[in-house]
């Protein structure tokens, strides 16, 4: 049987760590660290995420504000509510939720928040101090799945790591981050030739492809670690993941479930990133 790694459970551990941290900068700084959520439209997936971060930062005892504009808003118009968040002091972190109404270009609204106060870790400057190991914040989800593996004691270094999904938000920050820890890495995706052989070959094994129970019995080496970044339905309307969970647990050393697992890390280290930029931040003064 596989120890199942519960993000929900990290999740509420890192939060106190973070509530602690965020009261230790109050009484530096005479103020809390920031965090301005910008929602465009009324998409009902983006509202329920905004609700999510906005009650995550009163739980780690955080400012947090959120902007809501209407589907018509104007590019230039966004742009403007950015520039004032940008030269605001008691915001440390800008989050603009995607998608975007289609008039307005997602490149050239994330190109436009502070380096310094992009908590999502999207901005290229911020992509390229992730690339040369020269960073201070990493992108939630792929810093949630380290978080995970290093808390749960499981072993990065000399471990080959198999990422299934090249996508600029997971696949490739984690495949750095997990190079970082002196794992092996291999990077896979729809036109990867032999699949279930790489697959096979991991001791770590990470399911980010987006493609409900891609992940079979047959493409996991037994004793492996198995986590599920994927979020998706199955035929019934519920929740599931990319990896075929029921079959594949008994294999595994350790998994993550979905949900439960992966997920509730990502928001976890949202408020982290926010916490380091306002550290950073006032440490320049």
């Amino acid at each position: 049987m596989a120890v199942i790694i519960s993000g929900k459970e990290l999740s509420l551990q890192i939060r106190g760590e973070i509530g602690k941290e965020s009261a230790e900068f109050e009484k530096k700084y005479g103020r809390l660290p920031g965090l301005a959520v910008i929602i465009v439209g009324e998409n009902p997936a983006s509202k329920v995420y905004v609700r999510n971060k906005h009650r995550a930062c009163g739980e780690c005892g955080m400012y947090s504000e959120v902007i809501e504009l209407a589907e018509e808003t104007t590019e230039e118009e966004l742009l403007q509510v950015i520039d004032t968040l940008n030269e605001r002091g008691d915001i440390d972190g800008i989050l603009v939720q995607l998608p975007l109404p289609r008039h307005i270009k997602e490149s050239v609204v994330i190109n436009r928040i502070s380096p310094e106060k992009d908590v999502d870790v999207f901005h290229p400057t911020n992509v390229g101090k992730l690339t040369t190991g020269n960073y201070t914040l990493a992108p939630c989800t792929p810093a949630g799945v380290i978080e995970m593996l290093v808390r749960s004691g499981v072993e990065i270094q000399g471990k080959k790591c198999v990422v299934v999904g090249r996508s600029n938000i997971v696949g490739k920050p984690l495949a750095l981050l997990l190079l970082e820890k002196n794992g092996t890495v291999t990077i896979c995706h729809s036109r990867t030739k032999n699949l279930k052989e790489e697959c096979l070959e991991a001791d770590i094994l990470v399911a980010a492809i987006g493609k409900a129970k891609f992940i079979t019995s047959d493409m996991v080496k037994p004793g492996a670690v198995v986590i599920d970044v994927g979020i998706n339905r199955n035929e019934e309307g519920k929740l599931c993941g990319d990896v075929d969970y029921e079959n594949v647990e008994p294999l595994c050393s350790y998994i993550t479930p979905v949900p439960g697992g992966v997920g509730p890390m990502t928001i976890t280290m949202l408020m982290k990133n926010t916490l380091l930029a306002a550290e950073e931040r006032a440490s320049k003064g």
